[in-house]
């Protein structure tokens, strides 16, 4: 049997909030129990948002956790990875040229499942070589198959969609020039091994247009499971650019082990007091953790749940 490899993998667009650090001890929690390897990534890519300084305060929240690492890897040096995977699509014909613009698309597109808007395709016949999609100044889509996928996540969640109708083309490489996120993810997880996956709902919808990418480089599949966010007052998933309370905050006004507690206390059945994530080792089974999405409020320096908890 391979070695089971698991990951974390934040955005470095701002301080770490309680939905990061959840999602960071989730991850970290499912592949201490199993014995596996645990590589924490840090998608530093977008040039406009990602910093240096938000990197280092990423893993200075991991750190104050109480998380610990087998590795730790940065997007923007692995660039010549994403290169290799764009002429293998590029070679494959799957890859072309989207001049529309985001009011051209808004016109006619339908809803896609995550929120955003289905591509609809437009594009499709600019077909890119190998060595034109390096000087092309558009953005870059990838072709999916119009196919059905089934998909259940190891939650039991049915994530089956057909992502060229319900999701549409996905972005590879952006205007300007960065990897997009739906290649970068599946280019790394093969590189680096990975094979069980635990990450937030959001990214849900995403999973079967993965497999498609997985399936068009010859990439293995992970196991999924997707678990509950945390959410703002507006029902909205805490996001660090929503300027979201985050773990500086916190820090001053409790201990990690008091942050874990609290987190606990109002997911997971038994949860109590403070604890650390080593503590969470011998309590925590997903069995036990709750399913829905709860809602977390930043009151007078407090954290508190919602009323819909």
């Amino acid at each position: 049997m391979s070695e089971l490899v698991c990951r974390f993998a934040p955005s470095t667009t701002g301080l770490a909030h309680p939905g990061t650090l959840l999602a960071g001890l989730l991850a970290w929690i499912d592949a201490r129990q199993q014995g596996a390897r645990f590589i924490v990534r840090l998608e530093n890519l977008d040039p406009q948002r990602c910093t240096e300084a938000f990197a280092e305060e990423m893993l200075a929240a991991l750190d104050w956790l109480g998380l610990n690492w087998d590795a730790v890897e940065y997007q923007d040096q692995q660039l010549s990875r994403y290169e290799a995977a764009m002429d293998q699509l590029a070679q494959a014909g799957r890859l072309y040229a989207c001049s529309c613009s985001r009011s051209e698309i808004k016109k006619i597109a339908k809803p896609a499942l995550d929120g955003g808007l289905v591509y609809p395709g437009t594009c499709r016949d600019v077909l890119l070589t190998q060595s034109d999609w390096r000087s092309c100044s558009l953005p870059i889509r990838c072709r999916l198959e119009d196919k059905q996928m089934t998909v259940i996540d190891e939650s039991g969640h049915d994530l089956s969609q057909n992502p060229a109708r319900d999701m549409g083309d996905p972005i590879l490489r952006r205007r300007d020039g960065a990897f997009a996120y739906h290649l970068v993810v599946v280019v790394d997880d093969a590189a680096q091994g990975i094979n069980r996956i635990v990450r937030g709902r959001d990214l849900a919808s995403s999973t079967a247009t993965q497999l498609q990418l997985q399936s068009f480089l010859g990439y293995p599949h992970p196991v999924y499971r997707h678990h509950l966010l945390l959410l703002e007052q507006q029902q909205k998933k805490l996001a660090k650019l929503h300027g979201s309370f985050h773990w500086r905050d916190l820090s001053k006004q409790m201990s990690a082990e008091a942050c874990i507690g609290f987190l606990m206390s109002g997911l997971l059945e038994g949860g109590c007091g403070s604890m650390s994530a080593a503590d969470c080792l011998e309590l925590f089974s997903w069995s036990r953790f709750a399913d829905q999405d709860r809602l977390l409020l930043w009151d007078a320096g407090q954290m508190h749940w919602g009323a819909d908890g």
